[in-house]
């Protein structure tokens, strides 16, 4: 009897509590009074005292207890302030993420994250030029990449200051992200790029990465170019004609670059990577020079980087008039782009010999994909920060 008098009693506590709380959340000028004060006493947060997180929430009870008023001020004011709270918080959560993405390397995180970022401040140089470098460590990002870095490179132009690299160095990965880009697409285009990035005093200068884009670059175009006009040009029995010799001479030197550009990716590559691109190198090399060796490949590369870079080739319209001989002559000495050792037949080149398949004549083999070269600067997925 004692127990059912205990759970009646009980029951007409919680029968009597319910109007209670529910009077406590209702909309009427006490309680207005009461939430407004609390916001307003909180939502400046200039003192340890006021929080902001309290003024959120007295402000989200009033807005959630009292209907819409266009005539209530109070209502409104708190709106904005809501808002923007939330707003800040989206965004803080994003750099939040964003910083996580780039500390650990995570790159679709960082793309993702990152240009939430900025939503709220578009002109942000650091991170348009984290995005715009983030596509040289993770292909599938590359397109979007070089639009952070086309943007980037705006800002820093228009002098907003960049922090995560140093000036030139964030201008090189910026320029090598966007010339990469145009690898497949306009290989011409991106040599002219690579051969900027590659000559600014960088830390890219010392990266295997850009030599091995630059000689992807001279494949797909250039050589491509030479090397279908070249096979266009032949007599119908495939034997030479004046206009076939003057192409193979435009094409060779071509080569001669193709083969600089392989050097310095094996000069500057770790040595768990060095032997798989020094025997694209040999390769490449032999085909070009008649009398090559190992040893003269060891030399090239040992010698390449003292060099500077060499330009594009300017076209030649003709060949120089040759000197009478009696028998085939074989010259060795420096190549017409001042690049490098370049043997010659007695037509004056070395005929491409083979296809790819693809339209480039590489005399057997490919020195890399029009599309790819290396995945990354340095040796590493993301390009050091200084």
């Amino acid at each position: 009897m004692k127990l059912i008098k205990l759970l009646a009693l009980a029951a007409t506590i919680v029968v009597f509590a319910i109007p209670v709380i529910a009077q406590a959340d209702q909309c009427n000028d006490e309680n207005k009074a009461a939430w407004y004060k609390t916001f307003f006493d909180n939502y400046k947060g200039e003192t340890p005292a006021q929080n902001q997180k309290v003024a959120y929430d007295a402000a989200k009870k009033y807005l959630g207890a009292c209907p819409e008023d266009p005539a209530d001020k109070q209502a409104a004011f708190m709106k904005r302030f809501v808002d923007k709270f939330d707003k800040n918080k989206v965004l803080g959560d994003a750099a939040k993420a964003c910083d996580e993405a780039v500390k650990n390397k995570k790159y679709a995180d960082e793309m993702k994250y990152c240009k939430d970022v900025l939503t709220n401040d578009p002109d942000n140089a650091d991170i348009n030029t984290l995005l715009g470098v983030v596509g040289l460590a993770e292909a599938t990002l590359l397109n979007d990449s070089a639009n952070y870095a086309r943007k980037a490179i705006q800002l820093i132009d228009s002098g907003k200051p960049v922090k995560v690299y140093t000036h030139d160095q964030a201008l090189a990965y910026l320029n090598w992200t966007i010339a990469k880009s145009k690898l497949a697409s306009a290989p011409a285009d991106a040599l002219i790029d690579l051969l900027k990035v590659a000559k600014l005093e960088t830390e890219v200068k010392k990266s295997p990465g850009i030599y091995l884009d630059l000689a992807a670059a001279y494949e797909a175009g250039p050589r491509a170019k030479y090397s279908n006009e070249y096979t266009a040009s032949l007599n119908p029995d495939k034997t030479e004609t004046a206009q076939s010799k003057v192409i193979l001479e435009n094409l060779n030197r071509v080569i001669d670059n193709q083969i600089d550009a392989m050097a310095r990716a094996a000069a500057t590559a770790p040595p768990e990577g060095k032997a798989g691109i020094i025997a694209e190198l040999s390769k490449l090399y032999k085909y070009r020079n008649k009398d090559a060796t190992d040893a003269k490949v060891t030399e090239l590369v040992a010698s390449v980087l003292s060099k500077p870079i060499p330009d594009v080739p300017t076209p030649v319209t003709s060949l120089p008039a040759a000197t009478p001989a009696s028998t085939p002559a074989t010259t060795t000495g420096t190549s017409a782009n001042g690049n490098g050792t370049s043997t010659t037949t007695a037509n004056g080149a070395a005929k491409p010999a083979g296809s790819t398949g693809n339209g480039n004549t590489t005399g057997g083999n490919k020195t890399g994909g029009a599309a790819s070269g290396s995945t990354a600067p340095n040796g590493s997925k993301r390009p050091h920060k200084n």
